[in-house]
């Protein structure tokens, strides 16, 4: 398996949870004495690379080592960019530096690793989405716009690639306490706080891949983390969208 935004946070509890499960890790960040340091600590079923995950030579370098003339089996596209603020008051290059990252880089992923995946044992895609994709979230219009992206590029893909097998499926957690979230001061997150770790986005991911394939055609592709995800999403398929924003705007006042 690979995993992108390995070096910390969410990736790196995922790297964890698989590596002492037994699985073969590629674990990939843009900081590469991150993910050395986290291999040194779980062993030989940690291999890192450094990926800048916008960079298509660099995808195919990472899979061309990793896999060889094999398959993949996981791809994990976790890696991510937040700059929160009203949209104006954030820089238009941090707004694009999120596009790349959050989206064109899952995109770039999902692209460079299909010929390895259709390789793989009962391949699979897990896409790092965000309940930011439920509807969109002031200041954090620019991430939310970018998982927005994901979320549609996982449904179609589940759409074009179950045909070969491979199964595309998007966790979507609300806020977790890493270092993307650290002294993020907006009203979301001042009312609703952050009550996810790492270990808990990493669990669901594990549980996903490990849920049985035979309900697949009956089930959702999109998984939500905690509670407060699991209600939103529900209330967000039963609620029209004039609820919804006024919803989304009480939650976002300061």
């Amino acid at each position: 398996m690979l995993v992108t935004g390995a070096g910390a946070g969410i990736g790196r509890s995922i790297t964890r949870r698989f590596a002492t499960a037994g699985w073969r890790v590629a674990a990939c960040d843009i900081d590469l004495a991150a993910v050395e340091a986290l291999a040194s600590e779980l062993g030989a079923n940690v291999v890192v690379y450094e990926l800048d995950v916008v960079d298509p030579a660099g995808w195919q370098r990472v899979l061309g080592e990793f896999c060889g003339d094999g398959g993949l089996d996981l791809l994990v596209n976790n890696a991510g960019i937040v700059s929160p603020g009203y949209f104006v008051d954030v820089p238009l290059g941090a707004h694009m530096a999120a596009v790349d990252v959050n989206l064109k880089g899952v995109m770039t992923g999902c692209h460079t690793a299909y010929p390895y995946l259709r390789r793989g044992n009962s391949p699979q895609v897990v896409n790092l989405a965000s309940a930011s994709a439920l509807y969109g979230q002031a200041e954090l219009a620019g991430y939310s716009a970018t998982k927005f992206g994901v979320r549609g590029l996982s449904e179609a893909l589940d759409l074009e690639w179950s045909r070969d097998g491979i199964r595309v499926q998007a966790i979507w957690p609300l806020f977790v306490a890493t270092a993307m979230t650290e002294n993020m001061d907006i009203g979301t997150v001042n009312r609703m706080g952050v009550r996810l770790g790492p270990d808990d986005v990493a669990a669901a991911v594990w549980k996903a891949v490990n849920r049985p394939r035979m309900f697949d055609a009956v089930r959702s592709i999109h998984r939500p983390v905690g509670a407060n995800t699991t209600v939103s999403m529900l209330a967000t398929a039963v609620s029209p969208s004039w609820i919804q924003r006024h919803i989304n705007g009480y939650l976002a006042r300061r």
